[in-house]
């Protein structure tokens, strides 16, 4: 018997283009391509092995995979029959595998077998060995028609064998968790936040609306997406996969990022878009530099770029924008907003050091300790609400009434609204330094810094201090060629930034340590200072 409940599934925006347009290619990876059609079959057989496999509608169904053809196969495919997708960090260490799949309940894995630098199908089995509740381990091999040295594995190749190519995808509601996506854990013990069907489909739909005059129409053109981003990461996967699947753009997918590889993929392939992080930027324009490359015809072919996942610094958009005649936008969100909140609006004036105005149907504000909106010009958390907010934290209620109380969701990230609506992240909540009593936000001393012609990269610390409480410490790579003392840097700061705030400590490195997902990561150095 039929009935009128409302049905969502975010594996229905990979169906509409697999049915208007299956010819149209939607992957591409190396000389492989996959047309919208192609991608559907294999999802459609990955629902069928799963239910073969006796998972059910709300089950948990994690993926270890690089950026490869299996992700969106499998991605899709869990959706499909009703499940929730776990994305797993590929650089996890066993312990933090068996922590993720224990805590979200993972009934299967999936795991890409992985290289010799990163076996990524032994490190995963050494967690899934230790969750008892974790019952099927599926390894997609290079070859999916090998088989697999893992004990007690079977090979997607297994999976699908003989599995249809069609499937009645799951009819899943739309407030029905589509994707867990876990925090990075900066402040603690990383959490899942539940992502709704809803959540992950609207900000497909508004992303693509925002980036549609650089990713085609679907109808007309069809835009090239280059993706460098990992898709275990929230902002690859919805702001550039989903919303390209959505419009039926084509994605060319990148496994590792490296600058020589970016800039030939941009011109073989016709990228048109590419979503990036600061870090990404910046080495593409040191490979550029240091290797005097000529980038003019780059502009030809890519239309925009998108930083996110991290503050931009001002001086190095300046700088990439100058090089490579491309502009850069920017953007805001976090893994608890699906992830998109905030934008750089293409047709609207850009200014340089914000993230732009909220996006269609979000609300954004930022307020003082009692959740009191505070002036435009005034610095204070930002609190979101709208379509693409979680519906909370997986089995933690009370984490999840902390963060959404008063019907907002409190991101712990400090921001200021100009007169004009554009928003600015002055820093994390958690990351503010108190030195003497002053208020010090790293970021505002890291756009200092990095005009200083000498600096390459720059991270600010509060360092304990039994007299200030805290103290201010720059850690910083020099560009290559410059030499420069300790002193002397600290001596320039004093020339650049207020007395209270210049960093008193200055200690320079080779490179700092940077994340799977391409962000500085500031945990390790503090796990450093101790």
């Amino acid at each position: 018997m039929l009935n009128n409940a409302t049905v969502l599934n975010l594996a229905m925006i990979l169906e509409q283009n697999a049915t208007t347009k299956p010819d149209a290619t939607a992957i591409v990876y190396g000389d492989m391509r996959f047309t919208y059609k192609q991608l559907d079959d294999f999802a459609n057989q990955v629902a069928n092995g799963l239910k073969s496999l006796g998972i059910e509608a709300g089950d948990k169904v994690a993926i270890a995979c690089p950026n490869l053809p299996y992700f969106p196969f499998v991605y899709y495919g869990i959706l499909k029959a009703g499940a929730v997708v776990v994305p797993l960090n590929i650089l996890f260490k066993p312990r933090e595998v068996a922590f993720h799949l224990r805590d979200s309940d993972a009934k299967a894995v999936f795991v890409f077998e992985g290289t010799a630098e990163l076996p990524l199908a032994q490190t995963v089995k050494q967690g899934f060995d230790e969750v008892d509740s974790c019952k099927h381990f599926v390894v997609m091999t290079a070859n999916p028609i090998m088989p697999t040295s893992i004990e007690g594995a079977m090979t997607f190749g297994q999976l699908i064998y003989d599995k249809p190519k069609s499937f009645q995808t799951s009819p899943t509601n739309p407030n029905d968790t589509a994707v867990i996506l876990y925090t990075s854990g900066t402040t603690g013990t990383p959490k899942g936040a539940e992502l709704t069907h809803l959540n992950m489909t609207m900000n497909a739909i508004a992303s693509r609306e925002v980036f549609l005059p650089f990713m085609g129409n679907g109808i007309d053109r069809c835009g090239v997406s280059l993706i460098t981003l990992p898709l275990f990461h929230s902002t690859g996967q919805t702001a550039q996969m989903n919303a390209s699947i959505y419009d039926g753009s084509t994605i060319v997918l990148l496994p590792r990022f490296e600058a020589a590889s970016v800039l030939s993929a941009i011109k073989k392939e016709g990228v048109s878009f590419w979503v990036a992080v600061p870090t990404m930027f910046w080495t593409l324009l040191r490979h550029a530099e240091e290797n005097n490359l000529d980038v003019n015809d780059i502009a030809e072919t890519l239309q925009v770029t998108v930083s996110g996942g991290a503050p931009m610094p001002v001086e190095l958009m300046k700088q990439f924008e100058e090089k490579f005649g491309v502009r850069v936008l920017e953007g805001y969100g976090l893994s608890e907003t699906s992830p998109v909140a905030c934008f750089n609006h293409p047709q609207l004036p850009s200014k340089a050091g914000t993230v732009g105005q909220p996006l269609f149907a979000v609300q954004i504000a930022c307020v003082d300790d009692d959740d009191n909106p505070v002036p435009t010009g005034t610095a204070g958390e930002i609190v979101i609400r709208g379509h693409n907010v979680m519906k909370g934290y997986y089995k933690k209620p009370e984490a999840t009434q902390e963060a959404l109380r008063n019907g907002w969701f409190h991101s712990g990230d400090i921001g200021v609204f100009d007169e004009d609506g554009y928003l600015s992240i002055v820093d994390r909540k958690k990351e503010m330094i108190l030195r003497g009593g002053y208020n010090i936000y790293p970021r505002e001393l890291e756009e200092v810094i990095m005009t200083n012609e000498a600096v390459s990269q720059v991270a600010v610390l509060g360092i304990p201090c039994p007299k200030m409480g805290e103290e201010v410490k720059a850690f910083i790579v020099l560009k290559q060629g410059f030499v420069m003392t300790e002193d002397e840097m600290i001596d320039w700061c004093k020339t650049q930034i207020a007395s209270n705030k210049y960093p008193r400590f200055v200690e320079f490195r080779d490179s700092l340590p940077i994340g799977g997902t391409g962000k500085i990561l500031k945990r390790a150095l503090r796990e450093e200072i101790g």
